[in-house]
This record gives C-alpha cells, sequence and structure tokens, in this order.
C-alpha cells in the first residue's frame, strides 16, 4: 500500500470521528428542555453579576 492511500484513509477516520463528535454533542444540547436551557441562563446570568464584585481589589 502506497503512503497516500494510508493518509487518505486516516484522513477519512479523522473525519468520520469528528462526524460522531458533532452528533453527539449534538444529541445532548437538544435534549434539554426550554425551561432547563432558561434555569441554566439566570445561573449564569447571576455568577456573572458577582463575579466582577468579587475581582475589585
Amino acid at each position: 500500500m502506497r503512503w497516500w492511500k494510508i493518509a487518505g484513509l486516516a484522513g477519512l477516520a479523522g473525519v468520520a470521528a469528528t462526524g460522531v463528535v458533532i452528533a453527539r454533542s449534538e444529541r445532548k444540547r437538544r435534549a434539554y428542555t426550554p425551561e432547563e436551557i432558561r434555569g441554566r441562563l439566570h445561573e449564569r446570568a447571576a455568577e456573572a453579576a458577582i463575579k466582577p464584585e468579587l475581582e475589585k481589589p
């Protein structure tokens, strides 16, 4: 087998692995209900409001 065939197969495997990772993360993201997302955003906003106060000298 020539080196370009091996490089091509490795590239193809990399593309397939990337697709799997993207599909898995997309599935996790879509599993949240709108209420869960809203709650998380409110928590992040509350944390962001508190952190600048803690960083002041």
